[in-house]
């Protein structure tokens, strides 16, 4: 059976040097089928210090995608007439009145932490261009406030202040920005009882050329294996309508089976492990308020032993493939949409996110796969003032609210045993092991989170989660949840603390299954 991970704190130096750049988050590229279920993700850390840590606390060494949530806090002011009227429509050739105010001028500034103005690396053009309210047409609040939103969407940008001025012959609009500093490298290691003793080195940049590209990519090396997640992007611009974004990724990641795992082993007694090879490419566009992404992707899953052989059964001969060699080809062309009305990306107090998915495989090379899998994911954030009492806290991730996740998805057709949708863990029921609910066909998952301040930069979390397969643990191939006892539907609840740190916000859950079980989970981040 397997042994819990001992783990070391790791240090990663943070290196920091100017870029022109600049990123809108068109949508990610599309997840993979590897990606087992529509996990909301977890927020990257705003680090500002010059050492991040690194605590690997999981059963398991995990490559998750790197995707981009550094965009902060969205500030907004104005200094508009109380007497200027808003016009009701936003046309390209406005005829203006009295009533209808027309925007004269719409500058950028970047400023630093002291609001002092400095040079920015992002071009001013690539910014004004991706604005719906231009000089000429009519001033509308509704447009502004769009526009808002729009900004703190890119990556680079930390804050965002707006100001409006009114005089005789229109208004004018001031975008003050402060950036995100980029790139960063990170080094860090730890211990794994899988792989051992590992080194780890991480690269991101969100400000490359000024014109919203993203390089992310993470190389982590043992004496075991050497694992990778890159990926390059350059989102859809709305400056350029006929142009569409695209991104490009590779990865090679070997874990525990969550699918897998428990008290059934492989036929040498050895834990089974779960090996992905493959990549992607997408092309991305946005309509309005929704981000899609049209992607073409391979992934290739093994199921080895300790020292990396394939192994086709388990100890008690159930199939770990669909191919029956213990490897599976996934060849996948996947549409996804997203709409994100959140005040901001890093940390929201109020809105919502939305978010649906297909992906339909072409039967190609091992195991023939036909399937289709579909994913649905919304959260949304409501503020409440029961303990805060209406007071504002001086850090968003500490706000006080109600936060709700529902998540649902089924496949269709003859799939992979280990792409089935695993429940239980820390990113979907706390109080169970990883994949410890059941390993079904479909799911629901609905977790509710009632997040407050207690002190300083201390808050606290009451969490309650839900999980199902709906019965259809029995339809996976081999069954590897109904044959490792695994309930199929679960409940969790606890408490959780969230400390905000240099190195980023730490969650710490204490979780209580309705089994019994009970686990501590550490990590960065909240958990949707």
């Amino acid at each position: 059976m397997r042994v819990p991970t001992v783990a070391i704190l790791t240090l990663a130096t943070l290196v920091v040097w100017e870029s022109p750049e600049a990123q809108a988050i068109s949508p990610s590229p599309v997840p993979h089928l590897a990606d087992l279920i529509v996990e909301p993700t977890p927020a990257e850390t705003g680090i500002r210090s010059t050492a991040i840590a690194q605590i690997p606390l999981a059963d398991t060494v995990e490559f998750p995608d790197i995707i981009s949530t550094n965009a902060k806090d969205l500030l907004y002011t104005t200094n508009v007439d109380s007497q200027l009227a808003i016009a009701e429509k936003n046309d390209s050739s406005p005829i203006p009145n009295s009533q209808s105010p027309l925007v004269t001028d719409i500058q950028i500034r970047f400023v630093n932490n002291k609001g002092e103005t400095v040079e920015g690396r992002t071009r001013k053009d690539f910014l004004l261009g991706e604005l719906r309210l231009k000089p000429g047409q009519v001033f509308r609040q509704e447009a502004l406030e769009s526009d808002l939103r729009r900004l703190r969407r890119f990556e680079f940008v930390d804050k965002v202040n707006v100001s409006v001025n009114s005089d005789s012959t229109g208004v004018i609009i001031i975008y003050d920005i402060k950036e995100s500093r980029f790139p960063s490298l990170s080094f860090g290691g730890g211990y794994n009882e899988d792989i051992g003793i590992y080194g780890t080195f991480g690269y991101r940049d969100a400000n490359i050329g000024g014109l919203n590209q993203q390089l992310r990519g993470r190389l982590q090396v043992s004496a075991k294996d050497a694992q990778f997640d890159v990926q390059f992007t350059d989102p859809y611009r709305a400056s350029e309508p006929n142009r569409l974004g695209y991104s490009v990724r590779a990865f090679r990641r070997r874990t525990f089976s969550r699918t897998f795992g428990d008290e059934i082993d492989l036929p040498n007694d050895d834990d089974a492990r779960e090996g992905r090879f493959g990549g992607s490419v997408s092309v991305l566009r946005s309509f309005h308020d929704w981000d899609a992404a049209l992607g073409l992707n391979y992934t290739r899953i093994s199921i080895r032993d300790d020292n990396w052989r394939v192994s086709p059964v388990d100890e008690l001969g159930n199939p770990l493939s669909l191919s029956g060699q213990g490897i599976d080809d996934l060849v996948t062309v996947s549409f996804a949409v997203t709409r994100d009305r959140r005040d901001r990306r890093l940390y929201p107090s109020t809105g919502s996110i939305f978010s649906l998915s297909t992906e339909q495989s072409i039967p190609i090379g091992l195991g023939d796969v036909l399937i289709n899998r579909l994913r649905a994911n919304y959260i949304q954030y409501v503020p409440v003032s029961l303990v805060s009492r209406g007071r504002l806290t001086q850090y968003p991730e500490l706000t006080e609210m109600l936060a709700f996740n529902l998540q649902a998805g089924t496949i269709l057709g003859e799939f992979p045993p280990a792409e089935a949708f695993n429940l239980g863990g820390a990113q979907n029921v706390r109080g169970y092991g990883g994949g410890g609910v059941g390993s079904g066909r479909s799911y629901g998952l609905a977790s509710f989170e009632y997040r407050f301040p207690i002190v300083w930069r201390v808050g606290g979390v009451v969490f309650a989660d839900f999980a199902s397969d709906f019965g259809s643990g029995d339809t996976v191939l081999g069954e590897p949840g109904p044959i490792r006892d695994k309930p199929g539907s679960g409940f969790g609840y606890g408490l959780g603390l969230r400390v905000r740190s240099p190195f980023g916000l730490i969650r710490a859950d204490f979780g209580i299954s309705d089994r019994g079980e009970n686990s501590l989970e550490i990590s960065f981040g909240q958990r949707f």
